[in-house]
């Protein structure tokens, strides 16, 4: 993997001639922070070498070079997930080449379900810890030039910058949730005893993503910050079907809100 991640990191620099601060991963419906950058540069996912390509609705597939609120950036407009038949090695290959790039912070956000009874649809909810139920991007063989074999996971998400974007956020007058997100295989949405059984193991939020991309990042002794935004609710008394397209509408209505917070951040890194 370690050649075909120097592959792709070269033929990227080759296009670009960029040295990102702060690499961004969007999340379904959360593509318009990419409106906020000075692009310089934008790469198809399908012409760089090894890369996978995104095959879901509200991911644009996308790799987006710029500034953004005085830092170099580069922006996945588009992730890629378990359930869409990548292996985990190919779903994290983009944060290692990321890392290769030299980014020395990694923003994630997604469109998460909300457990916790206190939370509304529309809510923002900071990442401060995860639950792991998709299998672990680091099984296989082990590549030290990655990091530790067993990385220490403690603090996943960086507790500094967790405290700016509470910080940020209260200065804006916005309404922030904290709490644990657990990572699941998808695609089906939850039945109504996974609801509770999230809830249970201590779950505040569920989702399909964030939490490989983290597991990479955090090996490779990168600082982590990761935000959701609550699109529907698993809470008793509050389920009700949703759809993709649900989803999607929900998160771009939030949308505005989180890129604030993660623009200001971004400045204070």
């Amino acid at each position: 993997m370690l050649e075909k991640i120097n592959q792709s990191a070269q033929f990227i620099q080759e296009k670009t001639d960029s040295a990102p601060e702060v690499g961004i991963i969007l999340g379904t419906g959360l593509g318009g922070l990419v409106r906020e950058i000075e692009i310089t540069h934008v790469l198809e996912y399908q012409n760089i070498p090894n890369f996978p390509v995104s095959t879901v609705e509200g991911h644009q597939g996308k790799l987006i070079f710029g500034n953004l609120s005085g830092k170099k950036v580069v922006a996945m407009q588009g992730r890629f997930h378990f359930y869409e038949g990548y292996s985990m090695q190919e779903v994290t290959f983009p944060v290692r080449v990321m890392k290769k790039l030299g980014i020395k912070t990694l923003v994630v956000s997604n469109a998460s379900g909300g457990v916790n009874p206190e939370f509304e649809i529309g809510d923002l909810m900071i990442i401060n810890d995860h639950i792991n139920l998709i299998p672990n991007p680091l099984l296989g063989k082990h590549t030290p030039e990655f990091g530790a074999r067993f990385p220490d996971m403690s603090e996943t998400y960086d507790l500094s910058l967790i405290k700016k974007a509470e910080a940020i956020a209260k200065k804006n007058n916005i309404k922030v949730q904290k709490g644990v997100y657990t990572g699941v295989t998808g695609p089906t949405l939850e039945t109504l005893a996974e609801y509770k059984y999230f809830r249970v193991i201590g779950s505040d939020a569920v989702g399909m993503s964030t939490v490989p991309e983290v597991i990479v990042a955090h090996q490779m002794g990168i600082p982590c910050f990761a935000i959701s935004i609550i699109t529907d609710l698993g809470v008793p008394g509050k389920i009700v079907k949703v759809t993709h397209a649900d989803v999607q509408n929900v998160a771009e209505k939030a949308e505005p809100l989180m890129t604030l917070i993660i623009k200001e951040l971004i400045s204070e890194i």
